[in-house]
């Protein structure tokens, strides 16, 4: 990831240093970079010039000292809090007051972060998606702490490499790492229970609502050693919400390191030879069913996360379609279907199952209520 970026930086004519302790690591991102950008010459997307130019422009080295000069940092280390926040402490005592320090975390507290700097005003989330030069969306996440001065630097530094910014509330998984955890979770719950087959709820949601991928196809691409750990990281961050608990499903995958295609094994079998199994059921009325359960736990997701403020309407729709590219904005999908008809999807659900993980959004049930819808014509 931290490769990726330093690559939308360097393309978009800034000079980029690129910083690794470990210098394996720091020779392999070279070597992905430039390969990358061989890629791009021989499809002919840029010219043999430009990628000579946008190699130029980065350096790579293993000292922290050479950040001193510079007005942008972003961090991509592990997930893990303490030791970013010993990082920003460290990088703190290096360079300018007026330096920005960011965090490409997908689910930490930005706030916990900028709590272990001297100027916490100046340090800011800003999450890229993978592969960052292809993704267009990037989450800007001001902690509690960061200037106003900050977060507007940030976005017009970022909109500046041709990225589209949404900006959010610090809270779990921000905008697209919270919305979209039912269209994993609700999927597995719709195995586990026994009413499809893997490939049957991926070709519905592919079939009938569009997605590019289904969500089975979409976490071993992901990779469950990752989608397990945000989903967990989630749910223990709202304090154990029964909307987010993770499946023991995807944790004995994890633990068997069936991690999905790079591993050889997920969901599905990547094999040399392995071949897919056809969905074992095409009828209508199944397909129909499972995708709208699960498009409906998503809207719910959406609509809930603008009643909480975290981000404004636009940005929840804009993230979704560019940070995981859904078909189109869950709540002007959900204009679409109909409020009254989500709600009643919901409270059936919930009467079947009497669980939180369906309840429905207050915004919702109150828009069904007046008849309202998110977007006017």
């Amino acid at each position: 990831m931290g490769a990726g970026i330093a690559q939308v930086a360097a393309q978009n004519g800034n000079q980029v240093i690129v910083i690794d302790t470990n210098l394996v690591a720091l020779e392999k991102a070279k070597k992905g970079i430039d390969a990358t950008l061989q890629k791009l010459v021989d499809k002919q997307k840029i010219t043999a010039e430009k990628s000579v130019e946008i190699s130029n422009a980065i350096t790579w080295n293993n000292h922290f000292e050479v950040l001193k000069n510079c007005d942008l940092i972003i961090e991509a280390i592990v997930e893990n809090l303490n030791i970013k926040q010993n990082l920003f402490a460290e990088l703190e005592a290096i360079v300018s007051d007026e330096c920005i320090l960011a965090t490409n975390t997908s689910s930490l507290s930005i706030t916990s972060i900028a709590a272990n700097c001297n100027k916490p005003e100046r340090v800011i989330g800003i999450h890229f998606f993978n592969p960052a030069p292809v993704m267009e969306l990037v989450e800007i996440v001001p902690a509690l702490q960061t200037s106003a001065a900050t977060t507007s630097k940030a976005i017009s530094i970022i909109d500046s490499w041709n990225k589209k910014t949404v900006t959010t509330k610090d809270t779990p998984g921000f905008i697209v790492n919270r919305i979209a955890r039912p269209f994993y979770s609700e999927a597995i719950r719709i195995y586990e229970e026994g009413m499809a087959s893997i490939e049957t709820i991926d070709y519905a949601m592919k079939t009938i609502g569009g997605f590019k991928m289904g969500p089975f196809e979409l976490m071993d691409l992901i990779g469950h050693d990752v989608n397990y750990m945000v989903t967990e990281t989630v749910w223990t961050s709202f304090y154990f919400d029964p909307r987010y608990t993770p499946s023991f499903t995807q944790k004995r995958l994890v633990e068997a390191k069936w991690f999905g295609k790079k591993s050889g094994r997920g969901f599905y079998n990547y094999a040399d030879g392995a071949k897919k199994n056809d969905p074992e059921s095409t009828d209508n009325v199944l397909l129909e069913n499972i995708f709208i359960r699960i498009l409906v736990m998503l809207m719910n997701e959406a609509a809930n996360a603008l009643y909480l403020n975290v981000a404004n309407k636009e940005d929840i729709d804009l993230a979704m379609t560019k940070g995981v590219n859904y078909p189109k904005g869950l709540l002007k999908w959900a204009d679409e279907i109909g409020i009254s008809n989500c709600m009643d999807i919901l409270d059936t659900l919930y009467d079947e199952y009497r669980e939180d993980r369906y309840r429905c959004s207050p915004i919702l049930r109150r828009m069904a209520n007046f008849e309202e819808v998110f977007y006017s014509n």
